[in-house]
């Protein structure tokens, strides 16, 4: 049977319209079942603690549960990996950070690619790195601190919660800006150990974020020197920068993002980006980050995208002339 033209024409369109409306569809039924957030550091540390502020709030937007999923080692690549191969259905979600990018310089292959198998969501906001060392040490600056290696290069140590990890990129980069030399130790995260062997006086000093030691620096555990942005740290400005303590133009400052795979549902990268960029304007969420350090801010996925790719040119150049190889 011949249908007549206007009724053909409107079973067309409404066809070519099944896709969209299909797709929609999709994203207003997610999630309809746990989602999962993959960290990757241990449990304890700036990273996982920011996730977890991240989870908590979205389990109540969405009403379904965001559990965390540690998976630390290889400065976060065993977990970027994970969230790279798995299935772009919205349900597995990256908490992302500098290592996305720097793992690219560290690692003579990779099994994933950091911009292609990966679309951005959103910023969840950015952090000083901190440089502490132990109470028990003579060191009260940053410039005794500078002084103090000089007069023993190489016998210094530095701990930081992985190799390629924003800490240990701004200890080195701290190194050559200073002209000294300082022995790298690495740690699985900061509750690897790394905290303990600091106080204990078993490493000399450690970089890591101002979620990770913060506190620990503020309760007399361990001393804070300076921390690595250009500006003081508005939540924490007690500690001056590494910029003004002899060292001009200095500035290192590590992130926070949400990613998920790839091929992701437009309409569900959609609808995380608008979550999350609503919740980190709460001020009681902001409240939350304040202990950690961190700036939150949300940004568009195509922001996140151009950061990534900045990224690459800043660290680039500098993990090629230190040489610095992934574990």
């Amino acid at each position: 049977m011949k249908l007549p033209r206007r009724t053909f024409l409107h079973l067309a369109a409404g066809a070519a319209a099944l896709p969209a409306v299909s797709r929609i569809a999709r994203a207003q039924a997610w999630p309809s079942r746990t989602v999962r957030f993959v960290v990757g550091f241990p449990a304890g540390g700036g990273n996982d603690a920011a996730a977890r502020i991240v989870a908590n709030r979205l389990s109540e937007i969405w009403g379904q549960q965001v559990v965390i999923e540690n998976k630390g080692g290889a400065g976060g690549k065993i977990a970027i990996e994970t969230v790279a191969h798995a299935n772009p259905d919205g349900y597995t979600m990256l908490m992302g950070f500098p290592g996305l990018v720097t793992n690219s310089f560290l690692y003579s292959s990779l099994n994933y690619d950091p911009i292609a198998d990966f679309a951005p969501v959103s910023m969840i906001g950015v952090y000083s790195n901190l440089l502490v060392v132990p109470n028990s040490s003579l060191v009260k600056s940053l410039q005794e601190f500078i002084v103090h290696a000089k007069a023993n290069p190489g016998k210094i140590t530095f701990a930081s919660p992985g190799v390629g990890t924003s800490p240990h990129l701004a200890g080195e980069l701290f190194k050559h800006r200073a002209g000294i030399e300082l022995t790298h130790v690495p740690y699985r995260g900061t509750g690897a150990g790394a905290m303990s062997d600091l106080i204990a006086g078993r490493v000399d000093a450690m970089f890591n974020t101002t979620g990770s030691v913060l506190q620990a620096a503020r309760t007399g555990q361990v001393r804070g020197l300076a921390v690595t942005t250009a500006e003081r740290s508005a939540n924490a400005p007690e500690f001056p920068t590494i910029a003004e303590s002899g060292l001009p133009s200095f500035d290192v400052s590590g992130w926070y993002a949400l990613f998920v795979p790839a091929k992701t549902s437009p309409d569900i990268v959609k609808k995380m980006n608008v979550d999350m960029v609503a919740l980190l304007r709460e001020p009681a969420i902001k409240a939350r980050f304040e202990p950690l350090g961190l700036t939150v801010a949300g940004s568009s996925p195509d922001a996140l995208g151009a950061r990534v790719r900045a990224e690459f040119e800043l660290w680039g150049p500098l993990i090629k002339a230190a040489n610095i190889k992934g574990e």
